[in-house]
């Protein structure tokens, strides 16, 4: 059953593009492979464009519905489960028993708060209790 974690921007402006860059930057210094699971082509294009430029040091490998890249942006959700999955859909994922990790990313405004408790619901009616992390 997957770990599923709420990342909760209470004070800070941060972007869901930002958080999801730095977050990624993070995972892939272990041997990981990340799946942006996006069904809004608008937003692919933001992740795309700026995991390219997020990090002048070093680059993030990835691509768009590239599943050999350590960085998977796609409209569909993997078929392997060794994927650590982030959510852009507007629902909670009812796949959850197929991947090893999910992560929702919450903006700091109301809309976002709203939609991310209506999907911290709807992941407890699936029988998971989520993490929360406040940042």
């Amino acid at each position: 059953m997957a770990k599923v974690r709420f990342y909760l921007f209470e004070k800070s402006p941060e972007r869901q593009v930002e958080s999801t860059c730095r977050l990624c930057r993070k995972i892939l210094r272990q041997p990981k492979r990340i799946w942006l699971y996006c069904p809004d082509a608008a937003l692919q294009q933001q992740l795309d464009e700026r995991l390219w430029s997020f990090d002048a040091a070093s680059f993030i490998g990835h691509g768009i519905d590239q599943e050999h890249a350590s960085i998977c942006i796609s409209a569909h959700l993997p078929t392997e489960n060794d994927w650590i999955v982030f959510n852009f859909n507007n629902q909670a994922l009812d796949q959850f028993h197929e991947f090893s990790q999910i992560i929702e990313i919450i903006e700091n405004n109301d809309s976002a708060k709203q939609l991310g408790r209506e999907k911290f619901k709807q992941y407890r009616r699936l029988g998971i209790e989520p993490q929360t992390f406040k940042l």
